[in-house]
């Protein structure tokens, strides 16, 4: 997706550079925050850009940073003023989860974006009924008006995501997602042949992870790896994990090293992605077939 279009990216590369400059003058973030008299926690949410700064305190930073170059001044401070400028997702606000549009921004951004999960398809994988009916279970009470709204943004993210240039996708899925019947056979069904056709036509490359896999690194749950272009950006990689009230992002190099290796021994014990293809379309035979049989009565 154009940078231009995406705030998220912006408030990123802003802090990236911001950061390479803070470390270049021999600054820790502790002692740059001081100088500032700000709190750590705000110079650090500007440099992982979670958070939109103004022009003012880029050019107090690079005032502090001793930054000389009229052309990278001018750069960032124009990176900081349309950094405030909101994304295509601003008018799903009313519904989008809290701290969901940063995840909204970096994801088209990513080359590469690593999903493993354990009970659902992901989101960028569902099709509309399967969303739909993944909202009406939520705990807390949703309206239809809702539902659909949060539907309208999950199909508009998909769209963005899947552009003329859409990053490599791989999605490691327990072998118990083919088995909890969301919405029904008929919405379970047309699920696994969206499955099977974004395999089919490369848009993401699918592996199951079958029970007879036994005890593996994904038992404490799901999460994604977004990877970014290496010179893009100062962290190559991050880990999203979501739970019902909010979103954790994780930069630290071990951790995400940790997560990493997670996921390739997850990979390593998954079946092949033909295996996988032949195994998601059975579950949509089935899935047909006991269909056809609620419907003839038997």
């Amino acid at each position: 997706m154009a940078d231009a279009d995406n705030p998220t990216a912006r408030r990123r590369r802003l802090g990236v550079e911001l950061r390479r400059l803070r470390e270049n003058a021999g600054l820790t973030g502790e002692e740059a925050a001081e100088r500032m008299s700000w709190s750590g926690s705000k110079l650090s949410r500007i440099e992982r850009g979670q958070v939109a700064t103004n022009s003012d305190d880029v050019r107090d930073l690079l005032e502090l940073y001793e930054v000389s170059d009229t052309r990278l001044r001018q750069t960032l401070i124009t990176l900081a003023r349309e950094s405030r400028r909101r994304g295509w997702w601003h008018v799903y606000g009313d519904v989008m989860p809290e701290r969901f549009d940063v995840y909204l921004g970096l994801e088209p951004e990513a080359a590469t974006l690593r999903f493993f999960q354990a009970e659902i398809v992901p989101g960028l994988l569902q099709t509309p009924d399967y969303a739909r009916a993944l909202m009406r279970a939520h705990p807390s009470p949703v309206s239809e008006e809702e539902i659909e709204r949060r539907t309208e943004l999950r199909i508009r993210r998909q769209e963005v995501v899947f552009n003329e240039s859409p990053p490599q996708i791989w999605a490691l899925l327990d072998e118990s997602v083919l088995y909890r019947t969301i919405g029904g056979r008929t919405v379970m069904a047309d699920q696994m042949r969206r499955l099977l056709d974004m395999h089919e036509e490369s848009q993401a490359t699918l592996q199951i992870l079958p029970f007879k896999a036994g005890a593996h690194s994904g038992l404490n749950g799901s999460f994604d790896i977004l990877e970014f272009p290496e010179s893009d950006i100062h962290t190559p990689r991050l880990v999203h994990v979501e739970n019902l009230t909010s979103s954790l992002y994780i930069e630290k190099t071990g951790e995400v090293a940790f997560y990493t290796a997670a996921f390739e021994h997850l990979r390593s014990a998954a079946l092949h992605p033909e295996q996988t293809r032949e195994v998601i379309r059975e579950a949509e035979r089935r899935l047909r077939s006991e269909e056809e049989g609620e419907t003839d009565g038997t």
